[in-house]
């Protein structure tokens, strides 16, 4: 059983990190909104390492709510992301130059997270430490400051006026820089044993940039351009309570 003891020597708070991995999808300017074959096509990898400090240990007698149902976490993760174009407008059925143009259009995404969220638990966290429960949901909010890598190309090489479709032509960058992005997800933790927990976490990542996959087609032409990238992720992981 997990003690009080463990966590109440030195300041009272508690200290985890852990380990995250799974599945991306690049919601952008590739693809078609709302398709299914884009949602499913326009995946990759995350892999973070996640920091926890709570506060459910700093007293032996009654906690105040903030404490029994929150900690601060924070994040530093990687993201790689495959792009090409999917939707009714590349069926092969379509055989105009622009139909083949956005067929033989690639792209790849790479972007490095650092931030901090507050999580919240529904229930009381002590409850949890001390293993009267096994299950712990959360919801978290929070922003990070992220670094991206982008690289947008034709099948039949480097794109140049002749290859890349007319929407693009002056709205895709090969080019590293920063944005920043508001962070919202849910998940649970569950609990192996005294000193470590399993965690599986649906997020959404909205940035201040719609140059996140390397394309912006002029919004001003292009009325379907409507909002910034967003990645969806669904990653699980391996939490451990540092001893103190």
């Amino acid at each position: 059983m997990f003690s009080p003891a463990f966590s109440q020597s030195g300041t009272g708070l508690t200290h985890e990190i852990g380990v995250v991995v799974g599945p991306v999808a690049l919601q952008s300017d590739y693809g078609e909104r709302r398709d299914f074959d884009t949602n499913k096509g326009n995946t990759g990898i995350a892999v973070g390492l996640v920091y926890f400090m709570g506060f459910e240990y700093l007293t032996n007698y009654r906690l105040n709510y903030f404490e029994d149902h929150f900690k601060l976490k924070a994040e530093l993760s990687y993201t790689k992301t495959d792009l090409k174009h999917f939707g009714k407008y590349v069926e092969e059925s379509k055989t105009s130059v622009f139909a083949q143009q956005l067929r033989a259009m690639r792209g790849s995404s790479k972007t490095t997270n650092a931030g901090v969220e507050l999580v919240y638990f529904p229930f009381s966290l002590k409850d949890y430490g001390y293993n009267s429960m096994s299950f712990a949901p959360y919801a978290s909010f929070g922003a990070q400051a992220t670094h991206y890598t982008t690289e947008a190309r034709s099948y039949n090489g480097p794109l140049t006026p002749l290859n890349t479709p007319e929407k693009y032509r002056n709205g895709y960058r090969n080019t590293s820089d920063y944005a920043l992005s508001i962070v919202g997800s849910i998940g649970t933790r569950y609990k192996i044993n005294a000193n470590s927990d399993l965690i599986a976490d649906l997020r959404l990542q909205y940035f201040n940039s719609d140059w996140i996959d390397g394309l912006r087609p002029d919004p001003a032409i292009y009325k379907e351009n409507k909002a910034n990238d967003w990645l969806a992720w669904f990653t699980v992981g391996y939490v451990y309570y540092l001893p103190e």
